[in-house]
């Protein structure tokens, strides 16, 4: 196990970039992703690995998405790495409907990933604006291939993190589980609060 490895420190105000960046040129998009703006890490200093396959959609997923249970859903798996780094620094699964993406034949393709404005500028091309994302996250022990893969111990805890995006249109678009090794990850959320009414004095 390697004594010291790439931290990722990922924020809630990252929803908010990528949605902006989905408005930008392909050239600006390309620049920086999600990936590079988490661990501080240029491009050319990470490797991706992507799988993606169809499954019908079980009871927890048709509850997620508010579909029947059965519905062919497109299921993504990513992970991202540090050049020289044997261990991933996260996995990750997304999940989409399979035929709402399939209106965009380009995003059933693992070969167009990692797509330049990620999530948010996928859904755009087909007509798709995300309005609010909720992350949901859990502590739990790795599973033993997740302790495998991720070069941990399995006595040490991992953070899952769910992060469901709906559109303007209340539909749950994507759901996706990131599992965060807990001894090299830091979640930080933000919360705006409107303010106070102005009182005459």
């Amino acid at each position: 196990m390697t004594a010291s490895r790439r931290r990722l420190r990922r924020t809630t105000d990252r929803y908010q970039w990528e949605k902006d960046r989905a408005l930008l040129s392909e050239d600006e998009r390309r620049r920086a992703g999600a990936a590079e703006r988490d661990t501080g890490l240029t491009r050319e200093e990470l490797e991706f690995s992507t799988e993606f396959g169809s499954v019908p959609a079980d009871a927890e997923l048709a509850r997620w998405f508010g579909v029947p249970e059965g519905t062919r859903m497109l299921c993504r798996s990513y992970q991202t790495r540090a050049r020289g780094e044997s261990a991933p620094l996260s996995l990750a699964r997304s999940w989409l409907v399979y035929d709402m993406v399939a209106a965009n034949p380009a995003l059933l393709s693992p070969e167009n990933e990692p797509w330049p404005g990620g999530t948010p500028h996928q859904l755009s091309t087909i007509g798709i604006e995300i309005d609010r994302v909720v992350d949901e996250v859990t502590v739990r022990l790795p599973r033993p291939k997740e302790a495998e893969i991720l070069d941990v111990a399995g006595d040490l805890p991992v953070l899952v993190l769910r992060k469901t995006s709906i559109d303007t249109m209340g539909r749950v678009v994507e759901v996706a589980e990131c599992v965060l090794p807990g001894d090299r990850t830091e979640i930080v959320s933000t919360t705006r609060l409107a303010p106070w009414p102005r009182r005459d004095r």
